[in-house]
């Protein structure tokens, strides 16, 4: 392996898969999306998605880093050295996601804490954006673009996340991430299991859950909502983020490659399902104490996590404190479960490349991710996030999983190739059904959603921002990831790196 460190067991990899992909957006987005988008007639064109676009895509980048062996971009070079620029270009893409990431993590250990005595009181809006998060238009006059001073309640769990997360990486692959996965997965899951059985049993429950798993079969035919099953699975399965080919890269010889992404993708799907019963169980309770209808309370995002589930907490029949540890805590798990496979993509990067001690890559990059999450715990950083998270996600991860996938299928034509090792190691024989997906549906689907984003976002500012701000924030931020792809790629790998090691 060509001193390459490597997963203890298989159990180990698809558990740190699975909390890749196991991240915040499986709780608090695929819920909504699903409701938005037609309910239970959702989950067709969800299904097909992640058989025809999600779990082929996984099998790829399995492939990919399985048979390469390298960090992303140094499995793009051997690959093709013209390509490497995309594996540079995705490990830019996780750098700018963990900045941001890491604070959203921050934010759901403090509110682990707030739980026990419901201290967000009665406004849980105003709590949010005036006495945590400090927003500076709310509490100074000031506007987006402005950054305002650090936040302390932001900063202090700020600091203990990446404490965790860089103390996990120092520990390696197999004494680190492994045993840090083996811990958080099974405790995230026995915990949202909790939730769900507590949420079930309220009284409105099933109101929620029939608003949730309800059939509007009219939907089907919209292609908005074939978009947003696309979307969704791209975006909940950590495809394109350098993240898969990187974690692959540390296994045996002998993997199953094509079972090991059968089981992540619908372990990850899995979740996603026990997400949306649970919180729409708790939806559904809550709309009917308030007298409203659960499309009255429905919300996504941080709207759902910090300010709707509060709220729900606060009417919360015994035990609320419980409830909201439980709730939060499972944030924080799923957060960081998925923040330390991001931060591995640009540590391992560094170490291929610049020859870099994993301690030193690892206090390198990801000190440097840590330094530059401040700006997001500062006043004005809710407004720096949301811009950077849209765009680095729309015109980021989305496009960079569209040239790739357009790279390997159709420039180096890679994909017979690939097939070959895939099937060589695996127990179940990919057939053209993978190749079609890759080569045809997939670049088709991604190529419409950017078509679809550019067209949106030239026409409409998002949220309504300045166009300047909007430029400083979001296109330079999605834009200098690519020009940081390219610029890195220029650097000159030592002699023998880019042969493929045999063993």
């Amino acid at each position: 392996m060509n001193g390459r460190e490597q997963w203890g067991t298989r159990a180990g990899f698809i558990l740190a898969a699975i909390g890749s992909a196991v991240g915040l957006g499986n709780i608090w987005r695929f819920p909504y999306v699903a409701y938005e988008n037609g309910g239970g007639a959702f989950f067709l064109p969800y299904l097909f998605a992640l058989i025809t676009a999600g779990i082929p895509l996984l099998i790829m980048e399995f492939t990919l880093g399985h048979k390469y062996r390298g960090s992303a971009p140094l499995t793009y070079a051997r690959m093709n050295k013209k390509t490497e620029w995309i594996g540079w270009w995705q490990v830019a893409i996780s750098f700018v996601i963990a900045t941001y990431y890491a604070v959203i993590i921050a934010w759901a250990l403090s509110y682990t804490y707030f739980a026990f005595n419901q201290r967000w009181g009665e406004d849980t809006g105003g709590f949010l954006m005036g006495e945590y998060l400090q927003r500076i238009d709310v509490v100074s006059g000031g506007a987006p673009g402005d950054i305002g001073a650090l936040v302390p309640g932001v900063l202090i769990p700020l600091v203990i996340v990446w404490v965790i997360t860089l103390g996990v990486l120092f520990k390696g692959i197999r004494r680190g991430i492994e045993i840090a996965n083996r811990i958080f997965i099974p405790l995230l899951v026995a915990m949202f299991l909790l939730i769900v059985i507590r949420a079930i049993t309220l009284e409105g429950a099933l109101t929620g859950l029939d608003a949730f798993f309800k059939p509007n079969w009219s939907e089907i035919m919209s292609p908005g909502v074939w978009v947003a099953a696309y979307g969704q699975i791209f975006f909940s399965l950590s495809i394109a983020f350098a993240i898969m080919i990187t974690y692959s890269s540390y296994l045996s010889k002998k993997s199953d490659i094509t079972n090991n992404a059968f089981i992540t993708g619908f372990s990850n799907s899995s979740f996603e399902l026990l997400a949306g019963i649970g919180v729409f169980a708790a939806l559904g309770f809550m709309a009917q104490a308030s007298g409203v209808g659960v499309a009255d309370v429905a919300d996504a995002g941080i709207g759902l996590a910090f300010v709707v589930f509060p709220e729900i907490i606060n009417t919360f029949p015994g035990m609320n404190g419980l409830f909201g540890v439980l709730f939060f805590g499972s944030l924080v798990l799923a957060g960081l479960s998925s923040l330390i496979s991001i931060v591995e993509t640009f540590v391992s990067g560094v170490q291929d490349k610049f020859k870099f001690s994993r301690r030193k890559a690892v206090g390198f990059g990801g000190g440097l991710a840590a330094v530059i999450s401040l700006l997001f715990a500062t006043q004005g950083g809710l407004f720096f996030l949301d811009a950077a998270d849209y765009f680095i996600n729309q015109f980021g991860v989305a496009f960079a999983g569209l040239v790739s996938v357009i790279a390997v299928s159709w420039f180096v034509k890679k994909l017979p190739e690939l097939q070959t090792h895939a099937d060589g190691v695996s127990d179940f024989r990919l057939g053209a059904w993978w190749r079609i997906c890759l080569s045809i549906i997939t670049p088709i689907v991604l190529g419409f959603m950017f078509i679809q984003n550019v067209i949106e976002n030239i026409t409409n500012n998002y949220e309504g921002y300045s166009t300047s701000f909007l430029i400083g924030s979001g296109w330079l931020v999605a834009i200098g990831a690519i020009v940081i792809g390219f610029l890195f790629a220029r650097s000159k790998w030592q002699k023998n790196d880019l042969n493929i090691p045999k063993n």
